[in-house]
């Protein structure tokens, strides 16, 4: 279970980082379509697009470690893509591997 362990920890920051990103996102958009100005927009959204890509690859790694079902891996990948999920579902993934690796054998 070290291996599952070790998985853990890179999708919890990357989890964090994207919903944080996800909403500078959501503020930028704001920005653009209310006050005309599509500078943040321009800064932003490549940035949550790059770090959603390796959130996308932190939790696949995850998912094939801990032998999640594939609609379960699917649902915390697209996680990133609504405001303030990705931090409710960290919570969740997180209780649930440290479950899993409570009741495994030493």
């Amino acid at each position: 279970m070290i291996v599952v362990e070790s998985a853990l920890k890179p999708f919890r920051v990357m989890a964090y980082i994207v919903g944080c990103m996800l909403l500078a996102l959501v503020v930028a958009m704001v920005v653009k379509y209310g006050f005309d100005n599509a500078t943040p927009v321009a800064v932003v959204g490549p940035v949550h697009g790059f770090v959603y890509a390796v959130y996308l690859l932190t939790a696949l790694n995850l998912g094939l470690k801990a032998r999640w079902s594939w609609p379960y891996t699917l649902g915390v990948l697209l996680a990133g893509t609504i405001p303030f999920l990705s931090f409710v579902i960290e919570r969740k993934v997180t209780h649930r591997v440290q479950r899993q690796i409570a009741v495994a054998p030493a």
